[in-house]
């Protein structure tokens, strides 16, 4: 009744040229009453329907920010085993109400179930001014926009038969890092190599190639793009303040504090495309199996209404997730082989079979990758205890949704604990131990296991914002591990002195999850 009371006073003072100092008045008495309004609505209404549980001790402003710890994942999954229900925990984190999700049931309701209502993103001043809008794929709010691009990615940059189209490059990339590290073998005293920069030069190089063609080493390109993904993934994974204190946000310091790198970076990326797409433009059309991302996107940015901004922001996610992925699952699970040699024995002897009339071959190609059941099993595991994401990236409901009996009220963040799923000792024997066994004692499910059919293991997603660049990760990832196992046999430094103490597991949580120290490893030629 007071709403109405209120404009219908406004609308006379407009109507009979009151003062403007009465109008804003009145504006502002209206403002406070439609604010009271919505909050004994939202009061009413999580009176009527219960909420999820969350833990006591919320504080002002703050919520239950205090009670979560530098290890993110791991917090969020003991504080679910002691006060959350079938997986489902709210949490007041600054301002903002974030649901976790921590059992293969809750991720099924949210992830299937009700997709269509938690497919979309929370606003991010970050990524919008990183990803032009953002209008790319990982970030881009659930939209017709967003179902195009994604159908452009499926069907022309990342199907199956595109990615096998780029293989002698991957084979290629891979041949130059066998030959550093056989170089390092052959030195007398042998020499560590450096793993960590090995792998993250590989998969940013078999991505820029992908992306830019061979002129992907031109004028040092390569290290650009790799320089500027670190600073995206630092700056998205960080703590931004403007996600969880969002009115406080408004303020312009706080404003700039968020705003100023994210705009000094993305100028970084658009002058280089700008300068990349300029020279694709220059170098003419490429039949499809020669073309690489860039030519495919210009070629049908007309056909699925993109603009440049739109191409610009969709080759970002092209670095982002394509190397960072890649790159710490290929690490993780070297680190994990050294640490279980019993696996690294097993895995080495299925490669070292692979032969061609029975003499070893000078490189493991990817032809040879469909016999080798545990090398697969194996990425598959590493990636259960090790998700990149250990989040995934966080989902948004778009409107009220009723799960177990919990009112999920709308712009809710939700967060999917994949690290905690992988490690449920409810869903899998031994979750600690790294057994790649038990993906080959599932045979008739790997396949579906990855695209996320089974919800214990979602290293991926799944649903509507499943990752579209599976086949592309595991193309990067088999053909060098493969070849890993196959051309070395591999030691922790100082092993022959009888100092060596397995490889250290110490994490650092943020967008992505990484190991702390980097992985010296000393190979011997096998």
């Amino acid at each position: 009744m007071a709403l109405e009371a209120a404009h219908y006073y406004l609308q006379l003072a407009i109507t009979h040229g009151t003062s403007t100092q009465a109008i804003l008045l009145v504006v502002f008495l209206l403002l406070l009453i439609r604010l009271a309004w919505m909050r004994t609505s939202t009061q009413t209404k999580c009176r009527q329907q219960q909420l999820p549980p969350s833990p006591p001790g919320k504080l002002p402003i703050i919520g239950h920010l205090h009670l979560i710890g530098p290890q993110t994942h791991i917090s969020i999954r003991d504080l679910d085993a002691k006060y959350g229900r079938n997986g489902l925990m709210l949490l007041r984190v600054g301002a903002t109400p974030t649901l976790f999700v921590s059992s293969p049931s809750a991720a099924e309701a949210v992830l299937r179930t009700h997709d269509h209502i938690f497919a979309s993103r929370p606003p991010s001043m970050a990524a919008e001014i990183i990803r032009y809008g953002p209008t790319d794929i990982a970030f881009a709010p659930y939209s017709e926009y967003w179902r195009q691009a994604r159908k452009l990615l499926t069907t022309h940059m990342l199907s199956a038969k595109k990615v096998q189209t780029f293989s002698n490059g991957r084979l290629e990339e891979v041949r130059l890092v066998m030959d550093k590290i056989r170089e390092a073998a052959t030195t007398v005293p042998r020499k560590a190599v450096d793993l960590s920069e090995l792998l993250s030069g590989y998969t940013n190089d078999v991505v820029c190639r992908a992306v830019l063609g061979p002129s992907h080493r031109k004028e040092g390109r390569n290290r650009l793009f790799s320089e500027l993904t670190e600073i995206n993934v630092a700056l998205l994974g960080g703590f931004n303040f403007e996600d969880y204190f969002p009115r406080m946000a408004m303020a312009d310091v706080l404003l700039r504090l968020v705003s100023v790198k994210a705009k000094r970076l993305n100028k970084r990326w658009n002058d280089l495309f700008d300068e990349l797409i300029h020279e694709h433009i220059q170098s003419g059309e490429k039949d499809e199996n020669s073309a690489d991302f860039i030519d495919l996107l210009l070629t049908l940015k007309e056909e699925y209404g993109l603009t440049t901004d739109n191409v610009k922001a969709i080759l970002v996610d092209m670095f982002e997730a394509g190397i960072e992925t890649s790159y710490l699952t290929l690490e993780y699970g070297m680190a994990e082989l050294i640490n279980n040699r019993h696996v690294l024995k097993k895995l080495q002897n299925e490669v070292r079979m692979c032969t061609l009339e029975g003499k070893r071959l000078d490189m493991i190609r990817e032809e040879n990758l469909s016999s080798m059941p545990y090398l697969k099993a194996t990425i598959k595991e590493t990636l259960r205890l090790h998700p990149p994401a250990p989040f995934l990236l966080p989902h948004f409901s778009t409107a009220d949704c009723n799960i177990d009996g919990y009112l999920i009220p709308s712009e809710t963040r939700v967060l999917v604990n994949a690290w905690a799923l992988g490690r449920d000792p409810s869903s899998w024997e031994k979750p600690e131990d790294f057994m790649p066994e038990r993906f080959l004692q599932e045979a008739g499910a790997v396949d579906t296991q990855m695209k996320g059919k089974d919800l214990r293991f979602l290293p991926f997603g799944f649903g509507r914002r499943i990752c579209p660049g599976m086949n592309f990760g595991f193309a990067t990832m088999e053909v060098m591990l493969a070849n890993l196992m196959y051309h070395f046999d591999w030691d922790i430094p100082n092993m022959a002195e009888g100092t060596g103490t397995g490889v250290d597991m110490a994490e650092s949580f943020g967008l992505t999850l990484r190991r702390k120290q980097k992985l010296l490893l000393v190979p011997r030629i096998s």
